[in-house]
């Protein structure tokens, strides 16, 4: 029998440490330090540990330049600075790897890959089996077949993946091991500022090194090589020894230690300890005091599934297909545009993408359109880049003629990444889009809403385990950053196509794991899709703005702003910035004294909101300031500013709605933010009366009254409850009659204001102490408030307790349609986490099913509102905002009693619960009339 031979892992820690960065989602620990990257990286060191390696090293870049530097002075010259967030994290990793016992390797003057690689021949000559742990395909150039388990395997820990035979090379890249230095050499690499031959990708690398076997006999052929890219081969051969020079991972370097002096050292287990407890690596710190071995082995893979399961870093591996490089073509002849259609033809579905010159779809001029029907291969078409000595490119309008009739085909169906966006820029040049089947950004969203960022990017990274062509890296970035139009065309198919190719490969990865999900699913199909086009339809809507009003507005707002400075300098007794927060923590807390009840993160005194309603009993300089913030938040955010947004071609004003932002389902606006207009002040109901109807037209407001305590209603089946909304009685009066026992009309108003108090503030988990507070009464009388109110509804107490309980075993809650929301944090150990876990547990069945109703009642109007009025004449009606609850319409005079009677009718009958769903209605000439 042949002994097994001891194994040596050799770790890429700056690799591991940049992806772990880049895949997860922005964590912090309780004092706001940034831990994603440590996190990533600990899970997975305590794997690699678990496995019981003989030697093992953990290997960095150091500081300086390199011997490739000198080589060529721009290797890698165009990556960015490292991230602030991550930089801040790098100590802290090599702590915890000097702490667990692992020796840090950095040698000036190489990289990394070069002192890895140097260790891994010498290890494999000796007879051990080296794994090296990393996700750079260079290293691939490295992989040797084991020879009696001597070898040398590549694992991507993050993945799963594993290198560890020639086979498995030429699997995923086409090439032999021995060939990877001559294929990398060829591609190039753009993180690298490795310039390759052009249009050359892995595909063509592969062919031709099959067909000559190394990069010195392309060059000697390169005369062979027929048609453009031929003569960009013989355009690229000075460069190319150079490129194999820079690729090839040096096997020399001088080092101070033998792969068999790399042995594991006794940990330093109290400070592990103490940087898993900064840090809240709460897994790391059971498996650190329950011992290793086994129990450390269950610890790590139980981690991982957990994590898994709410989409995290140690989701399964992708598939490989999905994550090679792709190939991409440029059109820029009818002919390549006629054999694209085809192709588009022949497909049932594509992958579309637009470039334009403006991140404001309707003011956005195109610059070009990419398409995908297959993974790895896309298209970029070319119609506006206007850059000096740009190549003829195909008319704007002769590409739109030709892809229009595939756009308008319902039963073509498209993709798209935030498709809303090219939806729009599609329909200003001409082209209406139906069929649009799938949306990656939802797909994801509904997959898990709190598991990643969804942009495309972080989506390639976390499902595809593909790295993007970032916009920066074709464009520049700040100040030098340039108008898509002015990028290469070189660079911008290889950007553009991209999106469109990636788009589809996340489709292919993401719609599995819905449809494992049936009722996911159907939120994902009957609710977010179908309200693409709907938002897409009232963002083009837009509504009228009087600027004459704003100003006004911001006149008044101005002279009050100024009161109050004036107030602010008497009560100081000297003059000081109101909007610079150091001179108003100076002043407050050391010259008055007063008590610094909030702190910052860092633990300096804050002067945030919070902190000054904190002491605005104890001076009255606080609640001045706090009056001057509020007018000045109006006036900057809304009065000033809203007159700027009016788009010029349609004298409107045109937010932007977010399907992916809250967790809950919710939706979010921006460009102007439309949902926090204030509305429990004067001032703020004010600008509402500056969204004006035209003349002839009326606005007509409807809000869903009382929602999410009718879905408590419901969820919770209390029949008191449910007896008051069935009554349709004022549900705080019947809420305070059954708390205080009385009959509902000797409620008084006070009694009322507690029980509307106690209403909301449960859903959103108030305490007694925050009851207290707001209602100015002592702690133990809100106490009693609330066991009175538990007394008479214990249908509510019985609900809550058992949603906490749902959410410990299965880490998420579910609205009344299937959406969940996974609460990483439910089963904390940290009081405050797992308390903050516990409220978001119960608000979010109603907040999310509040949100999901009003969607469904917004596809339903909107499909009758396509059907009123003559073809050919304006509507009669415009779905024109959606804030909250609450839908708006601007509407003919004449047809507002219709619109009304489908509306509040369609509202009502968007859900089936165990109470009535009632709709309050106003209308007016403005929005504030209307509400």
């Amino acid at each position: 029998m042949t002994a097994t031979p001891p194994r040596l892992v050799l770790i890429d820690g700056s690799s591991y440490l940049y992806r772990a960065f880049h895949a997860l989602p922005p964590l912090t620990n309780d004092a706001g330090e940034p831990t994603g990257a440590l996190f990533g990286v600990v899970n997975m060191l305590r794997a690699t540990l678990n496995e019981r390696p003989d030697f093992v090293a953990y290997v960095v870049d150091a500081p300086g330049r390199t011997f490739r530097d000198d080589l060529y002075p721009q290797y890698k010259a165009t990556r960015s600075a490292m991230p602030d967030d991550l930089r801040a994290q790098v100590q802290p990793m090599c702590d915890i790897v000097h702490a667990l016992g692992i020796d840090i390797l950095r040698v000036d003057g190489v990289e990394a890959d070069d002192v890895i690689g140097t260790l891994a021949v010498q290890a494999a000559a000796q007879g051990i089996a080296v794994t090296i742990s990393t996700g750079d395909k260079d290293f691939a150039q490295l992989v040797r077949n084991a020879d009696g388990g001597a070898g040398i395997a590549l694992v991507n820990t993050m993945s799963g993946s594993r290198l560890d035979s020639d086979a498995r090379v030429v699997e995923k890249f086409g090439v032999r091991p021995e060939q990877i230095v001559d294929y990398l050499a060829l591609m190039g690499d753009s993180v690298d500022n490795i310039i390759g031959v052009d249009k050359c990708g892995p595909k063509t690398a592969a062919k031709w090194l099959a067909e000559y076997g190394t990069l010195d006999a392309v060059i000697a052929h390169a005369d062979a090589v027929k048609g453009k890219i031929g003569e960009n081969l013989r355009a690229a051969l000075p460069r190319l020894p150079l490129n194999r020079t820079l690729a090839t991972i040096k096997l020399d370097v001088a080092l101070d230690r033998t792969p068999n002096e790399l042995l594991l050292r006794e940990r330093h287990v109290d400070q592990l300890r103490g940087l898993y407890a900064r840090y809240g690596f709460k897994q790391a710190l059971r498996e650190l005091d329950g011992g290793a071995g086994d129990a450390g082995a269950a610890g790590v893979r139980n981690t991982a599934a957990g994590y898994a399961r709410t989409g995290g870093a140690a989701a399964e591996a992708p598939d490989a297909a999905l994550a090679a490089p792709g190939e991409y073509e440029m059109v820029t002849t009818p002919e390549q545009l006629d054999a694209w259609v085809a192709r588009l033809h022949a497909a049932d579905e594509f992958a579309f993408d637009t470039e334009t010159d403006s991140l404001d779809a309707l003011c956005a001029n195109l610059v070009g359109i990419s398409l995908a029907v297959a993974p790895g291969h896309a298209a970029y078409i070319p119609v506006g880049h206007d850059y000096p000595g740009a190549p003829a490119q195909l008319g704007r309008g002769e590409v739109l003629d030709a892809l229009r009739p595939l756009f308008a085909d319902a039963g073509k169906r498209k993709l798209g990444q935030h498709g809303k966006y090219d939806l729009h820029v599609l329909r200003c040049h001409g082209v209406d889009v139906r069929g649009y089947a799938d949306d990656t950004m939802l797909e994801s969203f509904v997959f898990n809403a709190t598991a990643s960022r969804h942009d495309m990017d972080s989506l390639a990274k976390r499902y595809l385990g593909y790295d993007t062509i970032k916009f920066s890296d074709v464009a520049g970035k700040g100040a030098k950053q340039i108008l898509f139009s002015q990028v290469a065309l070189d660079d911008a198919t290889r950007y553009a196509a991209e999106d469109a190719d990636v788009t589809l490969r996340l489709h292919r990865a993401l719609a599995p794991k819905l449809a494992a999900e049936p009722a996911l699913e159907r939120v994902y199909r009957e609710i977010e899709m179908p309200l693409v086009p709907v938002l897409a339809r009232i963002e083009a809507n837009g509504v009228l703005i009087d600027g004459d009003e704003l100003r006004r507005q911001s006149a008044d707002l101005g002279r009050r702003m100024l009161a109050l400075q004036q107030q602010a300098t008497e009560l100081a007794g000297r003059t000081f910035n109101l909007d610079s927060p150091k001179q108003v923590c100076a002043l407050l807390f050391e010259e008055l004294k007063l008590p610094a009840l909030v702190k910052t993160p860092t633990g300096q005194p804050s002067a945030n909101e919070e902190a000054l309603e904190a002491i605005s009993d104890q001076h009255e300089l606080p609640r001045v300031i706090l009056d001057y913030r509020s007018l000045a938040k109006l006036r900057s955010t809304y009065t000033d500013k809203l007159p700027e947004m009016v788009n010029a071609r349609t004298g409107r004003v045109h937010t932007s709605y977010h399907q992916a932002g809250a967790a809950t389902g919710r939706l979010a606006s921006s460009d102007p933010n439309l949902q926090n207009i204030p509305i429990r002040t004067a001032d703020g109901r004010r600008i509402r009366k500056a969204f004006v109807a035209p003349p002839g037209r009326k606005i007509v407001a409807c809000d869903y009254s009382q929602i999410e305590l009718r879905i408590m209603a419901h969820l919770s089946e209390d029949p008191a409850l449910l007896r008051a909304f069935g009554s349709g009685a004022d549900i705080h009066r019947a809420t305070a009659a059954e708390v205080f026992g009385k009959a509902i009309d000797e409620v008084g108003s006070d009694e009322r204001r507690a029980a509307k108090a106690i209403n909301f503030g449960l859903m959103y988990g108030m305490s007694a102490f925050g009851l207290a507070k707001q209602l100015g009464i002592g702690r133990g009388e809100a106490q009693d408030y609330i066991a009175l109110y538990f007394a008479r509804y214990p249908g509510v107490r019985d609900f809550m307790e058992r949603t906490r309980q749902q959410a410990r075993e299965q880490g998420y809650v579910e609205t009344v349609f299937g959406r969940r929301l996974y609460l990483e944090n439910i089963a904390a150990r940290n009081q405050g986490l797992r308390a903050g876990a516990e409220r978001a547990a119960i608000n979010a069945p109603m907040q999310g099913t509040a949100a999901d109703i009003i969607k469904r009642a917004m596809i339903a109007i909107d499909a009758w509102l396509a059907g009123q009025g003559a073809a050919g004449q304006e509507v009669p009606a415009l779905m024109v905002l959606q804030v909250h609850d609450e839908l708006v319409f601007e509407a003919d005079a004449d047809f507002v009693p219709t619109l009304l009677e489908a509306v509040t009718g369609r509202m009502s009958a968007a859900a089936e619960l165990r109470v009535p769903l009632v709709v309050d209605s106003g209308i007016g000439d403005n929005w504030d009339e209307a509400h």
